[in-house]
């Protein structure tokens, strides 16, 4: 009795789960959880971790301009959060599937990533801050890569970006050649992107994510990078350690601060991570002091008019 019981049970699992395409921006009738490996193909996720899957995609959005075939046989898509891109800091989740079944594929590289925004009226390009590595999400989904990118500016009629990537799936290469893609700029009250010089060394401060931050405590995480000699080439981490502090204030509420704020230093992630306490809703200006490893300010830290740092983030919550 157990056993007929049992065998009920998976009948209707499989039924209920079955194999499609893979996720494109929305749940398609019914139920269908693409990924479902009933066939024993050791290329492609188990079912537990093809549901897992097909539920964080639920949470971005494809970019289609992004997204590529190889070899008739692999689709390599492109997500990030809202299914576009703006200034400052991006999160970008690339996922592999087969064309005949739509199942995840597990093992998959991307790699060679190149920004470049062609600046029309001054003749000239340059590129910006990239991750560098497209590794596992996290441990639970392997076959979701994730990188970055934070974009220096955003189109206009002054100029326009194009991205590129090369993918090898299963051993056969593929990728997307340069392709024109549209940078939003961010709202008023949201500037995430900053940079400073040392030594004729340009570095670009990148805040991680802010949207998501919270009235309280907040971990706050950015990174780091240093424009390439070529100004062409993506830029990449930098290899200095340094440690950032920060002053939160309310410019339109007198310029309070809050409590409990700890400086941002750098992980074995190659990220750098701090705490920030925000007390209320509204404009938060995050005045930055750059330090070296000896403790020497190299950047920010300055006063200006109203006894600030000209070096900041602006967050708005």
């Amino acid at each position: 009795m157990k056993k007929v019981i049992y065998s009920i049970l998976v009948t209707v699992f499989f039924i209920t789960v079955t194999s499609c395409n893979s996720n494109d921006d929305g749940v398609q009738k019914g139920i269908d959880i693409p990924g479902i490996t009933i066939d024993g193909d050791a290329d492609c996720c188990s079912a537990e971790e093809a549901i897992q899957i097909y539920d964080f995609l639920q949470t971005v959005k494809i970019v289609p301009e992004l997204t590529t075939e190889i070899d008739g046989r692999y689709r390599v898509s492109v997500y990030t959060r809202t299914g576009s891109l703006h200034t400052g800091y991006n999160d970008l989740y690339f996922v592999a599937t087969k064309l005949t079944t739509g199942n995840y594929i597990k093992e998959f590289t991307v790699s060679n990533f190149k920004p470049l925004m062609y600046m029309t009226k001054m003749k000239m390009q340059h590129s910006t801050p990239i991750s560098g590595i497209v590794k596992s999400f996290n441990s639970n989904f392997t076959a979701v890569k994730q990188g970055w990118i934070s974009l220096l500016m955003p189109t206009s009629d002054a100029g326009y970006w194009t991205l590129a990537y090369d993918a090898n799936v299963l051993g056969q290469k593929g990728g997307v050649t340069p392709t024109e893609v549209k940078v939003d700029g961010l709202p008023v009250g949201q500037e995430w992107l900053k940079s400073f010089k040392i030594d004729g060394n340009t570095y670009y401060l990148s805040l991680v994510n802010p949207a998501d931050w919270i009235t309280g405590s907040n971990e706050i995480q950015a990174y780091v990078s240093v424009k390439s000699q070529t100004g062409t080439d993506p830029y990449e981490l930098a290899t200095e350690q340094f440690v950032i502090d920060i002053d939160p204030r309310m410019p339109d509420m007198g310029h309070h601060t809050s409590p409990d704020n700890a400086a941002l230093t750098l992980q074995t992630d190659g990220s750098y991570r701090g705490k920030i306490n925000l007390t209320m809703t509204g404009l938060w200006r995050i005045h930055l002091t750059i330090k070296d490893v000896k403790g020497n300010i190299v950047a920010g830290g300055d006063n200006l008019k109203d006894g600030f740092s000209s070096l900041y983030w602006d967050v708005t919550l």
